[in-house]
């Protein structure tokens, strides 16, 4: 469905105000389909994205702050974010052996197992850029990564 339709606006001031209203719409569409995709696992977006941290780590310990400059939600609160997912046992949380003040963070096998179910969800062929070809898909992700420059 095109971004009038979707937003009930026939007109737009210019194509790069449409194509802006269009990127932020959609974004909050790709987030709103990741939670409801989430929500049965009993997570959110900012916790899988941290647990997708962790995983690339592994076996080697993350810190908060490596977390922090990672993470795609940058207003996200890491700490709290390790907290629940701590209380869920996805995650154990040890004092560094090397310095006492840092704190070792690491993904446990029930967060390993836990991805490894929801890597099949979230698979991009059958997620919401299914209907783009992989030409498509990397011309897509290289005008988002301009944007940007």
């Amino acid at each position: 469905m095109k971004i009038e339709d979707e937003i009930q606006q026939p007109t737009f001031k210019s194509s790069h105000q449409k194509a802006l209203i269009n990127l932020v719409f959609t974004a909050n569409w790709l987030g709103l389909r990741q939670a409801c995709a989430f929500r049965p696992f009993g997570i959110t977006l900012p916790q899988f994205n941290v647990l997708r941290i962790l995983r690339g780590q592994h076996p080697k310990p993350a810190t908060v702050n490596l977390l922090i400059e990672r993470m795609l939600d940058k207003t996200s609160n890491a700490s709290r974010i390790v907290d629940k997912l701590e209380a869920k046992a996805l995650v154990t949380r040890t004092t560094c052996p090397s310095n006492r003040r840092a704190v070792d963070i690491r993904i446990t096998e029930a967060g390993l197992e836990l991805l490894r179910r929801l890597d099949v969800e979230v698979d991009s062929e059958r997620g919401p850029l299914q209907n783009l070809t992989p030409d498509e898909a990397a011309q897509l992700s290289a005008l988002l990564d301009k944007i940007r420059d």
